[in-house]
């Protein structure tokens, strides 16, 4: 074995070594967010509050509600000379989530000071894991000396470090988004435990049609891509659930259970419905070019640009289902419930492409490495 040989075979031990100890402290992440909202409820002098708050908004509701009935009256003469009282129809709809007027939740930590301290150590292992993570996937492409993305093993390390560093932006920014972190983490451990227990494979050279500077520019937007559709989809998911939370709010059938104090701390529908819409609107001309920049790599490599190979043609039905969501989300009768039920098919269909496609379907785009 000759140094440079050697050398590579360090890097790889480097970086699986990383990535295990990128494991471990997002574990400790996935622990401490979850003790964030399991000790980020309300305390019983907050419920008692609440309580008394609830009951006095009910008879301030009900009084409204009297006088608008009262308004609605109207009396009319009849044909003997006497008078009746008879009420104006009203038309009955179901408010969408932005017409309701609730506002986000306290979040995660629930205004608890015990819960906003166990989010914050969470928010803390998960930089620490994501700088060993993006470590590992660093010391991959320099034991392969190429891009660390040539294969499903790193494709899938890759794309969870994309998608944490896509989550701690957003918290530098100073978005109100950690009530996603116990989601994320949860997702990046099992994203890399199947990356080390199935999808793994040891160092090695690519297949001459992917030796091309393309494979830095579309495999990279289609990580990024993913990565920012994924953060979309959780908040698509939460938003049904909320949705549904607050349909039983407004009608009164709504507990105030565990499930009901979780539910309360999350953003509102409209606001995880907007949260969902922006980074997929944000993501999808990146996805857009991603096709693009393949069909331009797939005519350098194969002298064709499109052969309706089982990767480019779910890559296609992708960006249809994509582009079918965010014409739902500007026509009236589409938003809400209906166009989350889009976005999270579109997901799905990524979802396939990536993992179906890669492991079930042969075709030119083989390289899964399984």
């Amino acid at each position: 074995m000759n140094i440079a040989a050697a050398v590579n075979e360090n890097f790889a031990n480097y970086s699986n070594y990383l990535i295990r100890s990128a494991m471990f402290v997002y574990a400790l992440a996935f622990l401490a967010h979850l003790a964030e909202w399991v000790f980020g409820g309300r305390s019983k002098i907050a419920v008692q509050s609440a309580a008394l708050i609830a009951e006095a908004e009910a008879k301030e509701a009900e009084a409204e509600a009297a006088k608008q009935k009262a308004a609605q009256q109207v009396t009319v003469k009849t044909a003997t000379g006497g008078t009746v009282t008879l009420e104006r129809p009203k038309v009955v709809t179901r408010a969408s989530a932005s017409d309701r007027g609730i506002a986000d939740g306290p979040g995660a930590a629930g205004g608890n000071e015990k819960g906003d301290l166990y989010g914050r150590i969470a928010v803390s292992f998960t930089v620490l894991a994501w700088l060993l993570h993006a470590s590992g996937v660093a010391f991959r492409a320099a034991s392969v000396q190429r891009a660390p993305w040539g294969n499903m093993y790193e494709f899938s390390t890759t794309f969870g470090a994309v998608a944490v560093g896509a989550y701690l932006l957003l918290l530098a920014l100073k978005k109100d988004v950690r009530w996603i972190g116990l989601f994320l983490t949860t997702s990046v451990l099992l994203d890399l435990g199947l990356a080390l227990s199935v999808l793994y494979t040891s160092s090695e050279q690519l297949v001459p049609a992917l030796h091309s500077y393309w494979l830095w520019i579309h495999v990279s937007c289609a990580i990024i891509s993913g990565a920012i559709f994924y953060l979309a989809a959780v908040g698509t998911l939460l938003f049904l659930f909320r949705d549904h939370y607050e349909v039983a709010v407004t009608a009164g059938r709504a507990s105030d259970g565990r499930w009901g104090d979780i539910m309360r701390r999350l953003p509102s529908a409209a606001s995880l419905d907007k949260f969902a819409y922006r980074m997929n609107a944000l993501v999808f001309p990146l996805w857009t070019f991603t096709i693009i920049a393949g069909a331009i790599w797939a005519q350098a490599a194969w002298g064709r640009y499109w052969g309706w190979d089982p990767k480019e043609t779910w890559a296609f039905i992708t960006w249809v289902a994509y582009a079918c969501y965010l014409h739902a989300r500007a026509t009236a009768g589409w938003k809400g419930r209906k166009a989350a039920y889009l976005a999270l098919i579109a997901f799905g269909c990524f979802l396939f492409n990536y993992y179906g496609v890669n492991i079930f379907v042969s075709g030119k785009h083989s390289y899964a490495g399984v």
